[in-house]
């Protein structure tokens, strides 16, 4: 299976994610989508894949007035807040809960982003949790 997500950089809260079993590009069209649903960014980073060079892709992020940025070849810490999140996927979730099936994977994962958003507290962001910053953020506060 293959997964995608977009994160808020700011406040590490994960607007949208998508599973699939191919890795053709329409599932993470659909979680761009619905995180461009919540707001638009300045600028856009992904890495480079061939579903984030796709024209579909780039073509949808410049349409929204999107600047798009992509790691650098074999610079994985050019995406490190994402690189992060997989690992706290695949070693709070995944990896301890051993899923079978597909269905299974993706209500797991469901509820892990859940958990990661509302409750999971951060210590980058003062013992805070993703979605407060987000939100807190959306009214303007200072974080």
């Amino acid at each position: 299976m293959y997964l995608t997500a977009v994160m808020d950089w700011f406040s590490r809260y994960v607007l949208s994610w998508r599973l699939s079993n191919t890795l053709e590009g329409r599932f993470c069209l659909e979680a761009l989508e619905e995180a461009l649903s919540q707001g638009r960014p300045e600028i856009f980073n992904t890495d480079q894949g061939s579903q984030f060079t796709a024209r579909d892709y780039t073509s949808r992020l410049e349409e929204a007035g999107i600047a798009v940025s992509q790691d650098g070849r074999g610079r994985a810490l050019d995406n490190v807040f994402v690189e992060r999140l997989w690992r706290s996927v695949k070693y709070e979730d995944i990896y301890i809960k051993d899923y079978e099936r597909a269905p299974e994977l993706e209500s797991g994962l469901g509820s892990y982003f859940w958990f990661y958003d509302e409750e999971r507290p951060h210590q980058s962001l003062d013992y805070r949790t993703p979605g407060e910053v987000h939100r807190a953020g959306l009214r303007g506060e200072k974080p």
